[in-house]
């Protein structure tokens, strides 16, 4: 996929509007010993530098960080033109705009990033759900969703919450949860990362470019949510 991905986005002619960016870093070895980047959280801050000028900025981007052998490959989504950082090599950086008919078609192959996870519920010394003022339900800590079948719930709900559905013309792949350790604040954490690859089919093309733009799930800033999409013709 993402040779199809880099193809679009060389196919851009720069006419027309512009939906948003993507840009793409690749680092090897030598670059990872010399920048010491050590987990999600700490890419998500240095990918701040392809944006200088506005410290102050919310942040309006996505990432994510894929570990392949021997190299990094970082992805970042951005309604502003990112510029190659201090820290990377000019050969390393690659952005192209994508204009709104990228998001036109019907069918796209994806490959997703997600932190899905449940709350548990908070129980009374009886073992009585535990009520808000409201009525509902009181929910306690969040934990990574593990099973297939919660798992495939999960994106089927998001689907229908965010304009697509999961196409059964090839099957969908779930990948097992893996840890992604960071610290922040000198404090340490894990998010439950799941990787979900397959085809969509976009439902609400509205919905779905909102979808796109701002991502999917939970833990933006640690590098989930973001889709890489490459379209289908029938």
């Amino acid at each position: 996929m993402g040779i199809v991905l880099l193809d679009t986005l060389r196919g851009h002619s720069g006419r027309g509007p512009v939906l948003t960016w993507l840009a793409r870093v690749e680092l090897d070895t030598d670059d990872l010993e010399r920048l010491r980047f050590n987990d999600s959280y700490a890419w998500h801050q240095r990918l701040w530098d392809c944006f200088p000028g506005d410290p102050e900025h919310a942040r309006d981007f996505l990432c994510r960080v894929d570990v392949l052998d021997g190299a990094i490959r970082a992805w970042l989504l951005s309604d502003r033109e990112p510029i190659c950082p201090e820290w990377c090599p000019k050969g390393a950086f690659f952005a192209r705009p994508i204009a709104p008919s990228f998001l036109s078609h019907r069918r796209y192959a994806f490959d997703v990033r997600v932190n899905p996870t449940k709350a548990l519920v908070q129980r009374k010394a009886d073992g009585s759900p535990r009520l808000r003022p409201n009525g509902k339900r009181a929910s306690g800590k969040r934990i990574p969703l593990v099973d297939q079948q919660e798992l495939r719930a999960w994106i089927d709900r998001k689907g229908t919450q965010e304009g697509f559905c999961i196409s059964d013309i090839k099957p969908l792949e779930i990948g097992p949860m893996a840890e992604v350790h960071f610290r922040k604040k000198g404090t340490a954490g894990y998010h439950g990362g799941v990787r979900f690859r397959g085809v969509l089919e976009v439902t609400d093309s509205v919905k779905f470019a909102e979808t796109y733009r701002k991502g999917i799930g939970s833990a933006k800033a640690f590098g989930f949510g973001l889709l890489l999409l490459a379209p289908l013709h029938d």
